[in-house]
């Protein structure tokens, strides 16, 4: 062994966002210290459905030591401020649940004296800047690079080093990214290889065990076999190694998150002209939601359905109406999608991660914050030689807790949307839903989600989000304090001046989406 005590000799099965992530991270964090070998079939083609993130992203590419110029014009990348959900209540309605941390007025969020005595109607207008910014179709970044008007400077985060969860509530980054998934897994391969992780391109035909069921090699077709001491699957729905190789059982979440299936179009449009709207945006159907994310060159889009109630014909059809006429030659590409995780995501000498870890559907964009919330945890909880088993059970619990945590997050924009013309629709508000949930719900009918009330562990979702979700869908009755009858509101008032004051500034100087990213990529 090159480091004593530790394992260091890595080896990934499948490529993609995932694999590739997880070679790019670890290669930054143990440099020559580790021995990484990627295995990825030529004939695999990758899922390709997450292409929206979580704003913590950003720290992945700021430990790889990359700044937004660097990648952003190789991966037609843009800015996304929020998710936008129109037609969830009624159609013709929409909110955002935006990337902006919630003010508070003597010791309650802005929320509460909203629905005490808010200026509109419009929660997220009132509450939040991000929702005028998204409207106007502007970039959260000034001509020159400055970001609105908070502290944040790539590579200067005062808190650059901690793990999401060690961030969360400490800040509120204002955007995340959009991105073409296989152009990022191109360029993180180039960075990956330029520092030495070797990239093996073949198909694997068996995994082999050794007589404890631990992993000893992976044999290829013609690389013969290629081992390590630590795996990682990578390999998406089918789960090679955590769950074919070693059997680990699947729990699944499909009876209370019933769309299974997708049909995805990747459609070149002209953005200049169209105008980017910073925001991925999910617009209810009749039997689930169609994503739409605005790329440089093009719309990626797609129907989330379940097709216990619609047919892949006709969620295809569906879809290219929605889209219009620029749909009409696009090949579709239709997915069946897992939803749910693996009894454990680390067996053994494995590691699953991505896809064949778990997947919950792509409402909230989670995909991706799933995979570096995974890598991140494993370098934190990196096994030695001895295979201490403390690591490995505070792994899976990690990885447990933050996907039954977006489960239940998930669940409650179908039980709190108020729209119910469909069957599919009407059935949201009877389909069982985890008890833990309906416990909590109660008590935000009388009190609006904080930190004590939301699922107790991190799972990427503040209180805030649970806030918007309530507020915007509509479907379930929620009431402020019953103290702030009694407190004076005029701090409140000045604070909801204070939003509007703040949105008529920076949408008359911050400038329109595209013609920023233009610029970044030099046109």
């Amino acid at each position: 062994m090159g480091v004593i005590g530790m394992l260091n000799k890595i080896v990934i099965v499948g490529g993609g966002t995932a694999g590739w992530m997880t070679a790019s991270y670890f290669k930054a964090a143990f440099g020559d210290r580790i021995d990484i070998t990627l295995v990825e079939s030529g004939h695999v083609g990758a899922v390709g459905v997450g292409e929206a993130t979580f704003s913590d992203i950003r720290h992945f590419f700021e430990f790889l030591g990359l700044k937004e110029k660097d990648w952003m014009p190789a991966c037609n990348a843009t800015y996304k401020l929020a998710v936008k959900f129109e037609n969830w209540r009624e159609k013709g309605h929409y909110f955002y649940h935006p990337f902006e941390q919630m003010r508070s007025v003597n010791g309650f969020p802005l929320t509460d004296w909203w629905l005490q005595n808010g200026p509109t109607d419009r929660f997220d207008k009132d509450c939040f800047v991000m929702a005028s910014v998204i409207d106007a179709g502007l970039s959260p970044r000034h001509a020159d690079g400055t970001l609105i008007d908070s502290p944040f400077v790539e590579g200067t985060d005062e808190m650059a080093g901690l793990t999401m969860s060690e961030h969360q509530g400490k800040t509120q980054f204002p955007y995340a990214y959009q991105f073409e998934a296989a152009l990022l897994a191109k360029y993180l391969t180039q960075y990956s290889v330029e520092r030495g992780v070797k990239h093996v391109v073949d198909h694997v035909e068996e995994v082999r065990l050794d007589e404890r069921g631990w992993i000893s090699g992976v044999a290829t077709t013609d690389h013969g076999d290629i081992t390590g001491d630590l795996y990682i699957d990578c390999t998406g729905f089918r789960g090679l190694l955590i769950n074919q190789a070693l059997e680990t059982p699947f729990i699944s979440y499909k009876d209370t998150l019933p769309n299974d299936s997708a049909v995805a179009l990747q459609v070149p449009m002209d953005m200049e002209r169209r105008g980017i709207l910073p925001c991925t945006t999910a617009t209810a159907q009749d039997a689930g939601w169609i994503w739409t994310i605005p790329l440089m060159g093009r719309v990626g889009t797609g129907y989330v359905y379940a097709k216990d109630y619609i047919s892949p014909e006709e969620a295809e059809r569906t879809l290219r109406e929605f889209v219009g006429p620029a749909a009409a030659d696009v090949p579709a590409n239709h997915i069946n999608m897992r939803i749910g995780r693996s009894e454990n995501s680390w067996v053994k000498n494995c590691v699953a991660i991505g896809l064949s870890s778990g997947f919950v559907e792509p409402l909230e964009s989670t995909g991706i914050f799933f995979i570096h919330h995974a890598i991140e945890q494993l370098a934190k909880n990196f096994p030695g030689e001895d295979w201490n088993p403390v690591q490995r059970e505070l792994y899976n619990d990690s990885i447990a807790h933050v996907m039954d945590g977006v489960r239940e997050f998930l669940v409650l924009h179908y039980v709190a949307a108020k729209r119910d013309d469909t069957q599919y629709w009407r059935d949201a508000k009877t389909r069982a839903i985890p008890e833990s949930l309906a416990a909590r719900i109660e008590k935000w009918k009388t009190q609006l989600p904080d930190s004590e009330t939301v699922f107790p562990y991190y799972h990427g979702l503040p209180p805030y989000s649970y806030m918007c979700i309530l507020l915007g869908m509509g479907g379930i009755e929620v009431k402020p304090s019953p103290a702030l009858a009694l407190s004076d509101p005029s701090v409140a008032e000045r604070e909801f001046e204070a939003i509007r004051e703040k949105t008529r500034r920076l949408t008359e100087v911050l400038p329109k989406a595209y013609d920023y990213f233009a610029d970044m990529r030099g046109a």
